[in-house]
């Protein structure tokens, strides 16, 4: 199947009239802007209270449209499973994301999606993965060791930030990008940034406008350098990959794909990647006891400070891991996620017809006490393998499930685990006494004064 043919059988929808989808219970608020503002303001407690009122399928009114929310595992697997192909992510998504990262991987449908997930697989194979832990593996140890010098009070949240934006430009642009770093770096902050403003259009001085021109800077980058990488000047990193990645039928992905799918892959491993550090750190910096196992696990590997770190290290951090994934539980760093229904449906008894908004939400999945138990508590030991082999495979979803899960997921859990390794090494963390942060956790989770932590070297 030709990619010509494939884009061009792109679904398309009618939004259902309003009394369509009177029959399910919920509130949409005031006219036009509906519930918005209350999600902004508390999404968790807003959907929390809607659960409670509602059930687990429940009709609301954000951004200007009507919206049908499916709660908890079984919604999960419905709608990110999606055996029957019924939910669209293109029209999803394209709200929120399609000005700005049009075309990313998340952003494709079915068998369009399926081809080009398969022909960008090749950059997160064992060789290549490899040459991005050493890039990590140095930057941040060397970062590391700049903050260990600096004892006392940190911001965690914008260090945090900073270096996972130089490491997704070393492991993803090449470790020899050149002065041009700080400028595609600033493009997107901006873009990512904009993908969110209240302002959708790209009027003059608004955070959209900054976003738009962002784009114009990181669409110039890549196709002046496409050719270069395809020539004798690409290395082993991801952009490199693509340049080079092919179809099934041997077709060079064309300049345009890679360059919607490097703004769309350097965004999503830049900003869930600093979210869920944030939280996994913070979590160990209030939870002294765990950070103190972790560290014995870590010093246990026996490495030296300045020693690199292999695959074989990090598989032997299993409790690393688990702490990790029970970070991505309290906050998912993509707290709810967005499809549109191409087909009529049903669920929960429930009849929910063709071109419907709809959308599930792993923040409360994460939370239903049912499943986990004081939920509000990090507990790593909620990922030993006797517990997960016991719960619904759709009730930790922090990556997606079915066709769209992460492309980048293993990545992740590399990243995070280099990072524990050396961070805990040379670094103990915690909170001042009666601190307690405060997170914002729409549209991705961030502390919203920076998390204060106190560092001091081990």
């Amino acid at each position: 199947m030709s990619m010509q043919n494939v884009a061009a059988s792109a679904l398309q929808f009618t939004a259902p009239k309003r009394n369509e989808l009177t029959h399910i219970p919920g509130d949409e608020g005031w006219p036009i802007i509906g519930k918005t503002f209350q999600v902004l303001a508390d999404p968790k407690g807003h959907i929390e209270r809607n659960g409670a009122k509602y059930g687990l399928v429940y009709r609301t009114h954000i951004f200007g449209e009507t919206n049908i929310v499916l709660l908890g595992p079984e919604a999960n697997e419905l709608v990110l499973f999606d055996q029957q192909k019924l939910f669209s992510s293109t029209h999803g998504w394209n709200k929120v994301l399609g000005l700005l990262f049009p075309r990313g991987l998340m952003l494709l449908d079915f068998d369009e999606h399926r081809l080009h997930r398969k022909a960008l697989s090749v950059a997160f194979k064992s060789g290549p993965m490899k040459s991005y832990l050493s890039d990590l593996d140095r930057g941040i140890s060397a970062r590391v060791a700049q903050w260990k010098t600096r004892p006392g009070e940190m911001l965690l949240y914008p260090a945090m930030k900073q270096l996972t934006l130089d490491l997704a430009a070393a492991s993803f642009l090449g470790a020899d990008i050149g002065p041009e770093v700080d400028e595609i770096n600033r493009a997107f902050v901006d873009m990512v940034a904009a993908a969110v403003a209240p302002v959708r259009r790209p009027l003059p001085g608004t955070q959209m406008a900054r976003g738009v021109k962002g784009r114009k800077r990181i669409v110039a980058y890549f196709r002046e350098q496409i050719p270069l990488r395809r020539g004798n000047r690409g290395g082993d990193d991801l952009f490199s990959q693509l340049c080079r990645a092919t179809h099934e039928d041997g077709a060079l992905l064309s300049e345009q794909d890679i360059i919607d799918h490097m703004s769309f892959l350097m965004m999503a491993a830049h900003d869930t990647l600093t979210s869920s550090l944030t939280s996994f750190i913070g979590e160990l910096a209030a939870n002294p006891d765990w950070q103190d196992r972790l560290r014995a696990e870590v010093l246990a590997l026996g490495l030296a400070p300045d020693a690199p770190s292999s695959f074989d290290d990090l598989e032997k951090m299993p409790l690393t891991e688990m702490a990790f994934k029970e970070a991505l539980r309290l906050k998912p760093p993509v707290p709810s996620m967005p499809r549109r229904a191409m087909r009529d449906f049903s669920f929960k008894g429930f009849a929910i017809p063709a071109g419907t908004a709809v959308g599930v939400n792993p923040l409360y999945t994460h939370h239903m006490k049912e499943i986990w138990p004081e939920p509000d508590r990090f507990d790593p030991l909620r990922f030993t393998e006797d517990a997960q082999r016991n719960r619904h495979r759709f009730a930790f979803v922090p990556f997606g499930g079915g066709a769209h899960m992460c492309l980048g997921l293993h990545f992740a859990y590399m990243q995070a685990k280099c990072f524990a390794r050396h961070f805990l090494q040379n670094i103990e963390v915690s909170l001042a006494p009666s601190y307690k942060p405060d997170w914002q956790m729409w549209p991705i989770p961030k502390p919203k004064d920076g998390l204060r932590v106190m560092v001091k070297a081990v």
